[in-house]
């Protein structure tokens, strides 16, 4: 599989990831006021951010291990 390709795979990968990772993180750790504040914003970025990061990294690993040239 060309490099190309296996961005492809990772960046499709990393979406399902992001995905599951940010219900579980979302559902755990932010409880949705009646009014967000800036607080609340800035608490939900910064866990989007981590959340994109791992899985960004993970299905890499996954990719590049599972496709080895």
């Amino acid at each position: 599989m060309n490099d190309a390709t296996k961005q492809r795979v990772i960046t499709i990968v990393a979406a399902g990831i992001a995905y599951l990772i940010s219900s579980m993180v979302t559902n755990r750790y932010i409880n949705i006021p009646e009014q967000r504040g800036l607080k609340d914003d800035a608490l939900e970025a910064i866990l989007k951010g981590a959340t994109t990061a791992t899985s960004t990294i993970l299905a890499s690993v996954l990719v590049r291990r599972f496709f080895k040239d």
